[in-house]
């Protein structure tokens, strides 16, 4: 059967546990609660190794199965925090912490992936060792990366690492996947420009920094448009433009720009950075203002293995059926930090269907509890399919 049975019984369950989640969102490395009820669940499902504590926060369960003839240990990774956004979904369910919530659907990541562990735990039918990696700081703290300093892969021994998230827009019961890129690079930049303010009906005896980032804003819209390969992807987009002045009468001393540089190869993510910082230098020059950038590299380009790949589309065709599993899904230009993990070792991450819900990151968005079968059947099935029990 596509969805174990096991599972379809447990399903009320996980949703209990989902919810409860959804109700108590944590930030970033502040998953103190989660943390929590993950290390006393994994413990009371009979963990073999259940520790704390890596990447500040995170949780990780060891399972061993029936026999490890082949010495082969996975990673299976759910990412616990939450988003600073004030929901507004009305549920019965709804986030208890003003101005935060499970806009991304790591609540149910977290309860999936529980649900899975107690699974493996009760059956155990597979060989060699499964290890359940629950990650704080997913959304702009670069969780997975700490985890991985403080000897994720290496403690565990760990050969083969995966991932999953859930997707809006796509049918629940339904999974896309591709390899090689998959999810973009996310670099930012802040550029601070410092100019000669003064009287508004004088603008000759200033150096007038509106100007200055008024035409920065539109040269870096030609870093894609003239500077790329246009079968490569790249954006560029200058997200806040503010200045020091709220007045109709005063040409302000300082402005300041901030943004955010997506790409998909290592190659247009150098050139980007190099383009990017030359016209800001030279418009800076031209109009006589001082100008410095701060441009901050962040999440890498996360990059599916071929062969781990090919394991998760099996898995999920397992699950799933061959129709309902896109194995050349479209790259997507946000970023996942799960990106570290794979720098590490070999791997793939995958998107179960969410459903016709709102979008991730929205304030109406939810998880759809009826993708907890799928992706709880998914953990297992990879399990079992990586690590035959003979």
């Amino acid at each position: 059967m596509p969805i174990k049975n096991r599972i379809s019984e447990m399903h009320g369950e996980i949703t209990v546990w989902r919810r409860d989640f959804h109700e108590n969102p944590e930030l970033l490395y502040d998953t103190h609660r989660t943390s929590k009820i993950v290390k006393e669940k994994l413990t009371s499902f009979g963990c073999d190794q259940v520790i704390t504590g890596l990447g500040r926060t995170g949780v990780v369960g060891v399972i061993h199965g029936r026999s490890n003839s082949n010495g082969k240990t996975i990673g299976l990774r759910a990412d616990m925090d939450a988003l600073p956004i004030k929901e507004i979904t009305n549920l019965e369910y709804s986030s208890k912490k003003d101005g935060m919530m499970h806009a991304c659907g790591h609540d149910g990541h977290t309860a999936m992936l529980l649900g899975a562990a107690k699974y493996l735990s009760e059956t155990r039918n597979f060989d060699g060792k499964v290890v359940v990696i629950f990650q704080p700081a997913e959304e702009g703290g670069a969780g997975a990366k700490e985890m991985c300093e403080d000897g994720l892969m290496s403690d565990f021994d760990i050969s083969e690492v995966y991932g999953m998230h859930n997707a809006p827009g796509l049918p629940v019961g339904q999974f896309n996947i591709r390899s090689g890129a998959f999810f973009a690079a996310a670099d930012q930049f802040t550029v601070n420009i410092q100019g000669k303010g003064g009287h508004a009906a004088r603008p000759q005896e200033t150096i007038d920094p509106t100007i200055v980032g008024a035409h920065i804003l539109i040269a870096l819209q030609s870093v894609a448009s003239r500077n790329t390969d246009p079968l490569k992807s790249l954006v560029v987009s200058v997200t806040s433009f503010r200045t020091e002045s709220d007045s109709y009468n005063v040409i302000p001393q300082t402005v300041q720009l901030k943004g955010t540089v997506r790409t998909l190869s290592k190659d247009v993510r150098d050139m980007a950075q190099e383009k990017i910082t030359q016209l800001i230098k030279n418009t800076g020059l031209a109009f006589g203002a001082n100008v410095e950038l701060d441009y901050d590299r962040g999440y890498p380009v996360m990059i599916n293995s071929d062969l781990e790949t090919s394991h998760m589309i099996k898995a999920a065709k397992n699950v799933a059926g061959d129709k309902n599993v896109d194995d050349n899904a479209s790259q997507v230009m946000g970023a996942e930090d799960f990106s570290y993990m794979l720098e590490e070792r070999p791997g793939a991450y995958i998107r179960v269907g969410n459903g016709n819900t709102a979008s991730l990151h929205h304030p109406n968005y939810d998880f759809n509890d009826e993708s907890i079968p799928f992706g709880t059947s998914f953990w297992v099935e990879l399990t079992e399919t990586r690590l035959p029990f003979l």
